[in-house]
């Protein structure tokens, strides 16, 4: 099926969706419009068959739909009237409408938030249904905020929702944030993490957060207590649980590492969990001011393949030199919007990154040509993806040998000119060129330089250097069969 043609059936599909959704509406409009028409049971008001206005009046705090629609929570002593009440009342954000952003969406809407806002600037892809429950093949192509809000209203058209269509930045996130009494922290990159967390103590919001990777998970409640900046008595935020930013070169994504769907899809209920015990309860400090012990801040592991898969760790309250929460901060919002906190640079990362001169680098059907004219003949093509990536698919002749081989295995000699690396086999002349390829032209970057670096480029008799773009360009350019993951 040609893309055009693939695209007409997705809108097709949606129409058809779209339709049911509105005769679902439309079903719900005419239930309550009948409702005010009943007559009363009053026996006064059937023998005059005029029901007074006081018989026509709902008096009860919810409405009648509703004690059928959450029935089953509202008997549970944690939450009751008063509880479903905090709930109506309440408005909730999910910064990222991916594998933690869809379930725990969807648990919000169903337990019934007054509102219910969502936060993304990606589209939907096939890549993302097999964790990404809330959208569907129909809507590949189309936003992730509006895909997810769609499928939360067909759900619970009660909840009031509200977009976002772009991706939450130091400039919008004051006047995006500020709306909301709790936020979900459901994205996947250390520099969102970071602004989410600071705009959070900047205008005291409670703060969940989750991450999910291969088989493993982990969640955090923070900010929780909410306090003013420079208080001790608040809950710890994410710069005092993580002061500083992992390495660049250490951050996996989803893409590189992995994911199990259902791993995402736990630590996504879990999230939309504690936003509900949160909102529930009320968000106020006043709550934790009891007689007990004070609340102590943990970090949830989840780990799928474990004996015991969830562990919990105690942490430790604000950090009393936190760069956002501490006393002696000098985190303002007018500073976050002017965009003095490069949170790119702070974090380190560059993406894509540009470590090799166009010189050290070949394009993917430069280096097929290069196969095909026998030029470098004997050459030799590293492929650094994990074995799991090059069990899938691989350019042929390529060696495996996985990016944390480099980072554990090699070795310079004493010399500092010439190196000797475990993993180089012996049969490989000095003056072999050396072509590097990953998943999409970053690590091949990286371990080019470092191959540079122990010398074996020879101070520049011997090429190496990297295909720019890496699988993906070739599949794009050269062998458009070739699965890609």
């Amino acid at each position: 099926m040609d893309p055009i043609t693939g695209k007409i059936e997705r809108l097709k599909a949606q129409i058809s969706e779209t339709e049911v959704e509105l005769q679902q509406l439309k079903a719900q409009l005419a239930r309550l419009e009948a409702l005010l028409s009943l007559p009363s049971p009053s026996s006064e008001a059937q023998a005059n068959d005029q029901p007074t206005e006081s018989s026509r009046k709902w008096t009860w705090p919810l409405e009648e739909e509703e004690y059928t629609r959450y029935g089953r929570q509202l008997i549970l002593p944690s939450v009751g009237i008063r509880g479903q009440l905090r709930l109506k009342s309440a408005a909730i954000l999910v910064v990222g409408a991916g594998g933690l952003g869809c379930p725990a969406a969807a648990y919000l809407a169903g337990a019934g938030v007054g509102t219910l806002g969502v936060v993304d600037g990606d589209t939907v892809e096939l890549s993302n249904l097999h964790r990404q429950i809330a959208h569907n093949t129909a809507r590949v192509g189309i936003k992730k905020a509006d895909s997810l809000i769609q499928y939360c209203r067909g759900l619970n058209p009660e909840v009031r929702y509200v977009g976002y269509g772009e991706h939450l930045t130091p400039q919008n996130a004051q006047d995006v944030v500020s709306a909301y009494d709790v936020v979900l922290d459901c994205t996947d990159h250390p520099t969102s993490r970071y602004l989410i967390s600071d705009i959070c103590v900047l205008l005291g919001k409670p703060l969940v957060s989750a991450s999910a990777l291969r088989t493993d998970g982990q969640l955090i409640v923070l900010n929780n207590p909410p306090a003013t900046q420079g208080s001790a008595d608040g809950g710890p935020c994410y710069r005092c649980v993580f002061p500083k930013p992992p390495p660049a070169d250490s951050v996996v994504s989803c893409g590189e590492g992995g994911i199990l769907g259902p791993v995402v899809g736990v630590m996504g209920v879990l999230q939309a969990l504690e936003s509900i015990k949160l909102l529930a309860a009320g968000t106020g400090k006043e709550n934790y001011q009891g007689p007990g012990e004070p609340l102590t801040p943990s970090l949830l592991l989840f780990s799928a393949y474990s004996p015991t898969p969830f562990r919990s760790i105690k942490m430790r309250g604000r950090r009393s030199n936190c760069f956002a929460c501490s006393a002696s901060s000098m985190l303002t919002l007018k500073e976050l919007k002017t965009g003095s906190l490069d949170y790119v640079q702070f974090c380190g990362v560059t993406t894509p990154i540009n470590i090799l001169q166009p010189g050290e680098r070949v394009s993917a059907t430069d280096y097929k040509s290069i196969l095909a004219s026998g030029i470098n003949r004997g050459s030799l093509l590293l492929d650094v993806r994990e074995k799991e990536h090059f069990d899938i698919a691989k350019i042929p002749g390529a060696i495996n040998i996985p990016f944390s081989t480099f980072q554990t295995k090699s070795r310079s000699t004493s010399n500092g000119y010439s190196a000797h690396l475990e993993w180089l086999p012996e049969d490989v002349s000095s003056d072999t060129p050396i072509y590097v390829v990953c998943r999409v032209g970053n690590d091949s970057q990286l371990v080019a330089k470092k191959l540079k670096d122990l010398g074996l480029d020879r101070h520049g008799e011997r090429f190496i250097g990297d295909i720019k773009g890496g699988m993906k360009a070739w599949k794009l350019e050269v062998n458009q069969t070739m699965p890609f993951t």
